[in-house]
């Protein structure tokens, strides 16, 4: 067995508030091998994004990782200090966007941004530094790279951006890339391209991705598994073929229901009733159960526990294995 690059176990994320505490990320747990692209997609407010801002030590106060830890190739990184995880973030992990601008200091020309970055993390020159940084932009299909990175940010169209908020992310060659909706803010012709320059440069590079997202068709296209989220637990994982082929979970059925298919003449497109809970508001039992079409009696009494359904693939949900209503 090969060992897990990252290794999430029992993470929780909490946000005290005057009301109480909210409980963001609940008790999740998963791995990702090296060079694997491990797909996390769930509506807006799942707890995607809090996953991946927690792996790489960004939450905002006063958030805070509540239980559970974070290994990167054995090591402990969820409780280190600061210093050491900007070591880390950066030099191991890297970390793309969803919006550019975000990413990248307006004032400063690229070439000054990749260079520090890259300066930060390793020991060059600034003239190998500089030499490095063309390479990136040259691999991200940035056209005449010499001479285009001196240009500042708004000089760049979004999908430019993006292709240089990548090579940031790839500048100290990381183990792992955290994209966090990485083509949502771009055209659908552009998001293909950005799709396959991540694809191409992260398996030339052996880094594995955490590609977080709420399309499914971003996900069906780049990823080797898929975790579904539900309300900031894990609903559904396993081999994304398989889910999107044969998905388990009702959450994730009715995601894959959601989405149109070619040729089918349909009055209305098929949705799931309803909308995700609030935190104040999380339901007894299972989350989903008040959209659920298949609820019974315990799933509005008992949470499920994520489990092993058959090989490589694991549901939260009562209807596995062989549960009967209580």
């Amino acid at each position: 067995m090969t060992e897990p690059l990252l290794s999430v176990r029992n993470l929780t994320v909490e946000f005290p508030t005057r009301r109480g505490i909210l409980t963001a990320v609940e008790d999740i747990s998963f791995d990702i091998l090296p060079g694997e692209v491990l797909g996390m997609v769930g509506e807006s407010g799942a707890g995607k994004s809090m996953t991946g801002n927690a792996i790489i030590g960004l939450i905002e106060p006063p958030g805070r990782i509540a239980r559970g830890e974070i290994r990167l190739q054995g090591r402990r990184i969820d409780n280190l200090p600061p210093d050491e995880m900007r070591a880390v973030r950066g030099r191991r992990i890297g970390v793309i966007f969803q919006d550019p601008l975000t990413s990248l200091n307006p004032l400063y020309r690229i070439s000054d941004q990749l260079v520090e970055t890259i300066r930060t993390h390793l020991p060059l020159s600034r003239a190998e530094a500089l030499k490095r940084a063309v390479k990136l932009l040259d691999d991200v299909g940035i056209p005449d790279a010499a001479r285009r990175i001196d240009d500042y940010p708004h000089q760049f169209s979004g999908g430019m951006r993006q292709r240089v908020v990548i090579a940031l992310a790839l500048c100290a060659d990381p183990d792992l890339v955290i994209a966090d909706e990485p083509t949502t803010a771009l055209d659908v012709s552009v998001q293909a391209q950005i799709i396959e320059v991540m694809k191409q440069l992260c398996a030339e590079r052996d880094a594995a991705i955490l590609l977080v997202t709420h399309d499914m068709g971003v996900i069906a296209e780049t990823a080797d598994r898929v975790a579904v989220m539900y309300a900031g637990r894990i609903a559904e994982i396993g081999p994304v073929r398989d889910v999107i082929k044969d998905a388990r979970h009702p959450y994730t059925a009715g995601l894959m229901a959601a989405i149109p298919r070619l040729g089918a003449h349909l009055d209305r497109l098929q949705q799931i009733p309803g909308a995700m809970p609030r935190l104040s508001a999380i339901p007894p039992g299972c989350a989903f159960n008040p959209r659920c079409p298949k609820v019974f009696n315990r799933c509005r009494v008992e949470r499920p526990a994520l489990s092993v359904i058959e090989p490589a693939r694991q549901a939260a949900c009562w209807l596995y294995p062989g549960v009967t209503e209580a």
